[in-house]
């Protein structure tokens, strides 16, 4: 009886990930992951769109070396979504420490590399490596154009690449794409017109999720798209990108960016962080996010409060609490086992 009721919840639950909500998650580095892992226990209707800004470590090797766009960050998508955890999705994590001209490297991102040239083509590699690991949903490249990220500073010195931004040591007063007539991936488009709840984060405010938006195309479809459109604020600052930064500040930069008034929600932690984490933390320049409510009210958005921490190792949204408080803005799209609910505050 036990193994039929298994095989009969498995069914159930596989039929509920294919009817789950059309989801769009937007942004890169490691906080989309994070959030892709929470949601694929509720749909499998998932859309990833992915920054392809990255010039640093193995994916900027690469990129210089063969041309690809920095595979990185799909690679880290891709896993997050892999269907269980298996020895595949280790091997596509694993990263060489030693070898000529391998170390460094990341064996996922070689092998999407080498998919790229038997196939001819990057989205077609991401497609074969996403059937090899199972993936819930699709991963997409926000553009499949070579790009680089730059950044003016508050002095008005203009830098350049993704990766030298956190170093700048002065204020960041906008960023930019080079070539801006870039264009964004056609299916990214239409799974924004579909999509039932958009993501923006967690994650670098910059370098990740305003890398993404900024793909001609992209944030002009995710405002007409008849979504629900949702903000994770970060819990903690990142030095050298949004030092001092309030959960309004967050908000305000992407609106000064692509436009205001299109964002309905911001989720944000509510969860005491512990002393010794604090105090880890200021000692890198890193400090916890404010949610200044009054400012975000006056700004039109509503504000989802949650417990969202994981605190085993660093200070990070927890996956499963991050899916579950998402999901609940469509309302009951929760399998069972689901519980919690965010209070609002308008």
């Amino acid at each position: 009886m036990s193994s039929l009721y298994t095989l009969l919840y498995r069914f159930y639950r596989r039929q509920f990930l294919r009817l789950g909500p059309r989801v769009v998650a937007v942004g890169g580095g490691t906080g989309l992951p994070v959030l892709l892992r929470g949601l694929k226990k509720y749909t499998e209707n998932i859309t990833a769109i992915v920054t392809v800004a990255d010039d640093g470590g193995s994916s900027g090797r690469l990129r210089g070396e063969f041309g690809i766009l920095p595979p990185g960050d799909i690679r880290n998508c891709l896993v997050a979504l892999a269907e269980t955890e298996t020895l595949m999705d280790k091997l596509f994590h694993y990263r060489f420490a030693q070898g000529d001209g391998l170390t460094g490297h990341n064996l996922g991102n070689l092998l999407l590399t080498a998919l790229t040239d038997i196939t001819g083509d990057f989205q077609t590699a991401i497609r074969e490596a996403s059937r090899v690991l199972k993936v819930r949903g699709q991963v997409l490249p926000s553009t499949l154009h070579q790009v680089t990220l730059h950044a003016e500073l508050a002095d008005g010195t203009v830098i350049s690449g993704e990766s030298t931004l956190p170093l700048a040591g002065a204020p960041l007063k906008r960023v930019f794409l080079t070539p801006e007539s870039c264009s964004p991936v056609p299916e990214a488009i239409d799974a924004i017109y579909r999509a039932d709840l958009i993501l923006l984060g967690p994650g670098s405010l910059f370098t990740s999720v305003l890398s993404s938006l900024l793909v001609p195309g992209i944030a002009s479809a995710i405002k007409q798209s008849q979504a629900v459109k949702c903000y994770v604020c970060n819990i903690m600052t990142q030095p050298g990108e949004t030092t001092n930064y309030t959960a309004s500040d967050h908000l305000r930069a992407i609106y000064d960016h692509v436009g205001h008034g299109w964002i309905d929600y911001v989720l944000v932690n509510t969860k005491k962080i512990a002393q010794a984490s604090l105090e880890k933390y200021a000692r890198q320049g890193a400090a916890p996010v404010k949610i200044d409510y009054g400012a975000l009210e006056k700004m039109g958005v509503r504000v989802l409060k949650a417990d969202l921490l994981d605190e085993r190792e660093l200070v990070r949204h927890d996956p499963e609490k991050l899916g579950r408080a998402v999901l609940r803005l469509l309302g009951g799209h929760i399998p069972p086992g689901g519980r919690g609910q965010p209070s609002r505050e308008r």
